[in-house]
């Protein structure tokens, strides 16, 4: 199962900011199943979403 990266947010954000969250909620009120990753080589929050499987 893959995943397609819908947005990037640096780690670093203020102190009580949630971007990705923030983000991935609007995303989730239009219907897509968004939810935030860590990515940890990169030090940043991913938004993704399941990727679609083509036949």
């Amino acid at each position: 199962m893959g995943a397609k990266v819908l947005e990037r947010f640096p780690a670093g954000a203020p102190r009580g900011s949630w971007p990705a969250e923030e983000y991935a909620a609007r995303r989730r009120a239009e219907g897509l199943p968004a939810t935030v990753v860590m990515d940890l080589r990169s030090d940043a929050f991913l938004v993704v979403v399941p990727a679609v499987e083509e036949d």
